[in-house]
């Protein structure tokens, strides 16, 4: 998609010049325009109100599968119980990220909570986003001062009846010392009770990280586990039919048989890949001005990917 950000293409000269600034913005918009057009008619070809099949984790679109149903029911034990440390993995493109963005999305109101993204920030940084992501203002920015303050918070919420669980994607690109750090952070409790949940989320190297002896008292820490494996077989047709739901088809949009055994051979699985195989096989049938996405469209768009995945 084209953005403004092509602008940097352009000699700084030209850029100085207010008439072609406002061509190249013109352009810029039109194209734009253009983009949006075809998007609204690709949908209203298709008969749908969303794109079903974006690479974005939104919880809307959460396939609960075998494998997605348990982990949502181990996250929700290990909350309720307020069971300490959580951690899920799963393969890139598993729908990890989606689960917990719909689990905060079921969550009770006396649930407070924290969704870390960037699990590369320095340990005081990270901090300071936790802190900020669960809504607070920092009052210091030293280490004594910002864990004092998460203290009280958590105290606060305790008195309120509260529970309060943070979650950090991404928890593999963690540094074995801010693991150890966010250990740490667990010992703030009663004598009765955690204070807070903390649930890792992160690909299969996560685990191999919290194997290593340096982090062991973590591990020990850990109390609920769950890995995330592929859709099986039988479950990539129900997939691609509930997302397709889910953005407003009714039943005109087809994959045959052999198309969706094609997507899972590609896949293995993987509902991210399976997205983008759809994606682009339904492009294309918007393309050719057909609703049926057959076998040879679906071989086609794989084909354009294998360079791509």
């Amino acid at each position: 998609m084209c953005n403004l950000s092509t602008i940097h293409i352009i000699p700084n000269i030209y850029l100085k010049c207010k008439a072609f600034n406002l061509i190249l913005f013109k352009i810029l918009f039109t194209i734009h325009e253009i983009e949006v057009y075809n998007q609204t008619m690709y949908m209203d070809f298709f008969g749908i109100k969303e794109k079903p099949f974006n690479v974005t984790s939104d919880p809307n679109f959460l396939f609960l599968s075998r494998v997605h149903n348990e982990a949502f029911s181990h996250l929700l034990y290990g909350i309720r119980e307020k069971k300490g440390f959580l951690q899920i993995t799963g393969e890139v493109g598993a729908g990890k990220t989606t689960l917990c963005r719909a689990l905060l999305n079921q969550l009770d109101r006396n649930i407070k909570s924290a969704f870390i993204f960037n699990s590369t920030l320095p340990e005081l940084q990270l901090l300071q986003a936790i802190l900020e992501d669960f809504g607070l203002t920092i009052e210091k920015r030293n280490k004594v001062a910002l864990l004092r303050q998460f203290n009280n918070f958590l105290i606060e919420e305790l008195s309120r009846g509260n529970n309060v669980i943070l979650i950090i994607d991404e928890a593999q690109n963690l540094k074995p010392s801010i693991l150890e750090e966010i250990r740490m952070l667990s010992n703030l409790e009663t004598d009765k009770e955690k204070l807070f949940q903390i649930i890792l989320v992160g690909q299969p190297e996560l685990k191999n990280k919290l194997d290593t002896t340096a982090l062991r008292q973590l591990k020990q820490r850990i109390a609920v586990r769950f890995h995330i494996t592929p859709l099986e077989k039988d479950e990539v047709e129900k997939y691609i039919l509930h997302r397709l739901t889910v953005a407003g088809s009714n039943g005109q949009i087809q994959f045959p048989q052999d198309a969706i055994e094609s997507i899972y051979a590609f896949s293995g699985g993987i509902p991210r890949l399976i997205n983008m195989v759809c994606d682009k096989a339904l492009l294309a049938a918007y393309v050719m001005e057909t609703k049926d996405i057959t076998l040879p469209i679906v071989e086609k768009s794989i084909q354009e990917l294998a360079g791509a995945v």
